[in-house]
């Protein structure tokens, strides 16, 4: 099965070309700070980015963000479209993941596929668009750069010619609670 090929990759600190809730992605273990060294390589992307980190589940995320406001419970649960937040701070990610304040982006997916992958590793997933840093983002497979497609360790071969263009919500809780939309 190519999803268990794809887990065991991202087990051994490989990165995959995968398709996720808004668009396809580039993904590896967002514990291991080699695996997203290799995605910044990939995508000659500044280290000064921060990456957005997708888990299953709240008691994942509850894991690796170790404050946050309860205001986050009601908004992972209302929301009809995938939403990224953007905490203070998190814990056991790996140093790149991090945005250079300690802040980062993290999305409860509700994909079966990033779930699937998700559980397979036991760990969040790194989930950055599948272009090269600057370029417009990919809406299909096909048309990802050569460049990204023979840079991957791993393809994820499913929903090959499915169209996605719907980026996430992002928005940003302060300490207090305070509620920023950084993009509706």
């Amino acid at each position: 099965m190519n999803l268990e090929e794809n887990i065991n990759t991202l087990k051994n600190g490989g990165v995959i070309l995968y398709p996720t809730d808004t668009i396809w992605g580039i993904g590896c273990d967002a514990t291991n700070d080699q695996a997203c060294q290799k995605i910044m390589e990939i995508k000659g992307r500044s280290s000064e980015k921060s990456f957005i980190v997708l888990v299953d589940s709240v008691q994942m995320l509850e894991k690796y963000v170790p404050d946050f406001h309860s205001i986050c419970y009601d908004l992972i649960d209302t929301t009809v479209r995938p939403l990224t937040i953007i905490y203070p701070s998190a814990k056991l990610l790996a140093p790149s993941v991090l945005a250079a304040d300690g802040s980062v982006g993290i999305r409860v997916t509700t994909d079966p596929i990033c779930k699937q992958l998700i559980r397979g590793l036991k760990k969040p997933i790194i989930s950055t668009s599948a272009n090269i840093s600057g370029e417009k983002s990919p809406t299909q497979f096909n048309t990802i750069s050569e460049h990204i497609k023979s840079a991957v360790d791993s393809i994820v071969m499913e929903r090959l010619s499915e169209s996605m263009e719907q980026p996430s919500q992002i928005i940003q809780i302060g300490l207090d609670g305070s509620v920023k939309i950084i993009r509706k």
